[in-house]
């Protein structure tokens, strides 16, 4: 049996608004038949309408006590990265051990995350991030980035409609007729393009920017109008078909051309990423002032620190008269969708680097090779490393 003898706890999510859980019953399940034992936290379910009395019915053992999960598991899996628990008074990470397992999102390139990386580096976690897997044919079932982007750029769109003062669609009234609202994505990854695609059923002008002229031929095929910002294919796109960390004179670049088209728009969605790394500033202070007053921005890229020079992580906020969105936790407020398609990335995770009833930590695996954060009390994420100042040994 594939998790023969090992321990698996499901914490409860503590970051604000959070209903998202690591596993559901039928993962719980299948980590069960094939030997695990799984601990729950009480009420870890509850957001994403799951009863404790559902994970029972599997096999699960459902525990109050969180430093208890922490203590009888080997491995945690997690939807979001460790942060303080107010109710019990400590930092999650201060609750794991030395040669713990952890599994979640981590973003570790992200400033506002490396105090968290090096915590755990320190207490000899070995963690695991889910934000890095490669974009291979044989990941693609454990690729739970991919999935959250669907889901952030669907309820992004929505969120930016809620607050812009303005109707989306071309609106005709027996005064007059009403502009439809223009939308600008920059990023038409997975989540920018459920994003246009969202816009556009609900009648929006759309237009798109990607470096990458893969991705332009997507938006346009969904009916975006593309804005070029001439970046030579071989600097914009490395491999896996992800966009690259262009060098500053060709970000600077397309800084400039969005900054041409910029006062046009009255939405932007921001979802342009660079796998394990930073989020480029696309948008910076001055282009913000040039918006037209009541225009939103939504910025999805924030967990990986943000498109726009603005945002300000996890919070909503008014700069110039523009609403500027950095909820960090999107995905999130969809719980029923999301929690189903992230608890079977992270099933399918988990199966794959584990072999003989042990965490395979093969660093020629190109998937674990992408995915390892922290070994043996050291940060060996390239994407963590760069964004920290660390050279890579």
């Amino acid at each position: 049996m594939k998790f023969k003898n090992m321990t698996i706890g499901i914490p409860k999510e503590i970051m604000e608004g959070e209903n998202r859980v690591a596993a559901i019953p039928e993962t719980v399940a299948k980590m069960v038949e094939q030997g695990a034992k799984v601990f729950i936290q009480s009420n870890a379910g509850k957001g994403s309408h799951i009863e404790d009395n559902d994970y029972k019915q599997v096999g699960a053992e459902i525990v109050k006590d969180v430093e208890e999960i922490y203590q009888r598991s080997d491995i945690i899996l997690k939807v979001k990265e460790p942060l303080f628990n107010e109710e019990v008074g400590k930092h999650e990470v201060d609750m794991m051990k030395n040669g713990q397992y952890l599994i979640t999102f981590l973003h570790p390139a992200s400033p506002q995350n490396h105090e968290t990386i090096k915590k755990l580096a320190e207490k000899g976690v070995v963690s695991f991030t889910l934000d890095s897997i490669p974009r291979i044919s044989k990941a693609q079932q454990m690729d739970a980035l991919t999935s959250m982007s669907t889901v952030a750029g669907y309820k992004g769109f929505l969120m930016a409609a809620n607050y812009l003062p303005k109707f989306i669609p071309l609106i005709t009234t027996a005064v007059g007729t009403i502009k439809p609202s223009n939308v600008l994505v920059i990023g038409t990854g997975v989540a920018g393009l459920q994003a246009l695609a969202t816009a556009k059923r609900l009648g929006a002008a759309v237009y798109a920017i990607d470096i990458r002229a893969d991705a332009r031929e997507q938006a346009q095929s969904i009916g975006a109008k593309i804005i070029d910002v001439g970046i030579p294919e071989e600097i914009a796109v490395g491999s896996g078909g992800y966009a690259n960390n262009l060098p500053d004179e060709w970000l600077n670049k397309e800084r400039s051309i969005i900054k041409e088209h910029i006062s046009t728009f009255d939405i932007i969605i921001l979802s342009a990423l660079v796998p394990g790394r930073v989020a480029p500033i696309l948008i910076t202070q001055d282009m913000v002032k040039a918006l037209k007053s009541g225009s939103v921005i939504v910025d999805i890229s924030i967990d990986q620190g943000g498109n726009c020079e603005l945002t300000e992580p996890g919070k909503i906020v008014q700069k110039n008269v523009i609403t500027i969105i950095g909820t960090k936790n999107i995905p999130g407020m969809l719980p029923l969708s999301s929690t189903w398609l992230f608890s079977k990335n992270i099933y399918n995770f988990l199966s794959y680097i584990t072999q003989d009833s042990k965490i395979n930590v093969n660093s020629d695996d190109e998937i674990i090779s992408a995915t390892i954060v922290t070994n043996g009390n050291k940060i060996v994420h390239a994407g963590a490393l760069e964004a920290m100042g660390i050279y890579k040994r």
